[in-house]
């Protein structure tokens, strides 16, 4: 897990080969970061510290690099991105590397270089050599999405990096509320730390009084409002979305969106697929189909059904002008209201 790697490195236990790949780029570039910043001071920058981009540069070129001593420091960290070679990916290169060069260092790297292979792909081509070579001899991070508790885990770490601690429901209401992109996560963090700097410690109240919400979280809690049967605050929410000049056919798709979601939640869910298994089928985060599966036990197939049918009708309204957006979605609020109401299957 990246929590593990990155405490080695914050304890300056740095292996020799590191290799990053993943879509996750937040984490591969938090950790690249982590490995610079432990392992060369900022005075030794401009010596021991080099990057390159193997769509312009020649690996052998960066691997010569890798092989030379460090100037006034222990170590010298040398970064190559875009390793295209490690994948299946037909491209035209502009460059052809030497990839045997490549394969005689991974075998017998230089103990003063770190070196830190940054692949933003999702997957590595495992036939080839030189990936074999890699994942045996490299510490490997595949940057992919987080499961709840490795969120739940990189929230801790990240607030504690703050100086600060986090309430268990505080986690819990900060990722409903901000969503899990990591970097938007890592602002909302920061700001909240910042806040609670006095007392070192951020609870729900704090959560709910600061955090920024993005449009998908704040048509998640406009529905949980219609759950809770609080039409008049749904509306309130949707009229702030309207203030914040966020357009109703946006509003309307990711309306949709989610109701879709709970749809689909409540289908694989009764045909046995366990959260993770949904996320992974349905291509969301597992704390997204947690909170979509508690929506769920609230409505019907049936009122789904109709629920779904509205918002297709409401799309359909938008497009042809035959009514004021704004009121097309005032309209489907009550009539979701009535839905909502009657006991769910």
């Amino acid at each position: 897990m990246v929590i593990d790697i990155w405490k080695k490195i914050e304890n300056k236990q740095f292996a020799s080969i590191y290799l990053l790949y993943g879509k996750e780029t937040f984490l591969i570039n938090e950790t690249q970061q982590k490995i610079v910043g432990h392992a060369v001071s900022e005075e030794e920058m401009d010596f021991n510290f080099s990057s390159y981009d193997l769509e312009e540069t020649p690996v052998e070129t960066a691997i010569e690099d890798a092989e030379t001593f460090p100037f006034m420091g222990e170590r010298r960290v040398v970064v190559l991105h875009n390793p295209v070679f490690l994948t299946a990916e037909k491209t035209k290169e502009k460059v052809e590397h030497n990839i045997k060069k490549f394969e005689q260092y991974l075998s017998s790297p230089a103990p003063y270089t770190i070196l830190i292979i940054s692949a933003p792909y999702e997957k590595l081509d495992e036939r080839k050599k030189i990936t074999k070579s890699l994942k045996k001899d490299a510490e490997v991070l595949e940057a992919k999405k987080l499961n709840e508790k490795e969120l739940k885990t990189w929230v801790r770490e990240r607030c504690a990096a703050n100086m600060v601690q986090i309430d268990e429901v505080a986690i819990d209401l900060l990722v409903a509320l901000a969503g899990t992109n990591l970097m938007m996560l890592t602002k909302e963090i920061d700001k909240l730390s910042l806040y609670a700097s006095d007392t070192n410690r951020i609870d729900e109240a704090v959560v709910e009084a600061l955090t920024a919400r993005s449009l998908e979280q704040n048509i998640f809690a406009l529905v949980e409002k219609v759950v809770q049967r609080k039409t008049e605050e749904a509306l309130r929410i949707y009229y702030d979305l309207l203030k914040q000049n966020e357009e109703p056919i946006k509003i309307l798709a990711v309306l949709s969106g989610q109701f879709r979601l709970i749809y689909q939640v409540k289908e694989l869910a009764r045909r046995g697929y366990g959260q993770q298994k949904i996320a992974g089928f349905l291509r969301v985060h597992p704390f997204r189909v947690k909170l979509a599966a508690g929506q769920a036990k609230h409505f019907s197939d049936e009122q789904l059904s109709v629920i779904i049918e509205l918002l297709a009708q409401g799309d359909f309204e938008m497009k042809t002008g035959r009514q004021k957006k704004e009121m097309i979605i005032e309209l489907f609020l009550f009539k979701l209201h009535g839905q909502s109401l009657s006991n769910a299957r």
